[in-house]
């Protein structure tokens, strides 16, 4: 078996409306790592950010998570904090989309990370698809058939 170039990886989301673009990071996350650590946004944490609540409870998005064959571990992901959560888990390395490259968010997580011998990799950012698209085109659905009932 090959050698992976890290040991312990870490990637976090919501993960809501599971879908390509999620699968694409996880698998690629774990192509490079032995065992994989993935946080789980709970409900009040995407409530703080994206000012509303996921389509998909915490529980079952965390189910699905945890099917997946790439994943070792599923955690709660309760704050953004990416430092505290490398005090907790001490992954060498951060899974994150390139969406947030050159954010000054992980221009900090970066330099803080590298003092501690850990890292950050970006992957890019499946742009066909987003837990947003999928909610407006659901939406789109919903109202379309209301249309045809009335």
């Amino acid at each position: 078996m090959e050698k992976k170039k890290f040991k312990i990886g870490y990637t976090t989301g919501a993960f809501d409306l599971f879908h390509i673009g999620h699968l694409n990071i996880l698998k690629r996350s774990k192509e490079l790592c032995e065992f994989l650590i993935v946080g789980v946004s709970t409900d009040e944490l995407v409530k703080s950010y994206k000012q509303k609540s996921p389509a998909i409870p915490y529980d079952e998005r965390v189910a699905i998570v945890e099917a997946i064959r790439c994943v070792d571990k599923v955690v709660p992901q309760e704050t953004r904090d990416k430092m505290a959560a490398y005090d907790e888990y001490g992954f060498d390395v951060m899974f994150v989309g390139d969406d947030w490259k050159g954010s000054d968010i992980f221009m900090k997580v970066e330099k803080e990370l590298k003092e501690k011998n850990s890292e950050v990799v970006y992957f890019p950012y499946t742009k066909s698809t987003s837990s947003t698209l999928l909610v407006k085109a659901l939406t789109c659905l919903i109202e379309s058939e209301k249309n045809k009932t009335e």
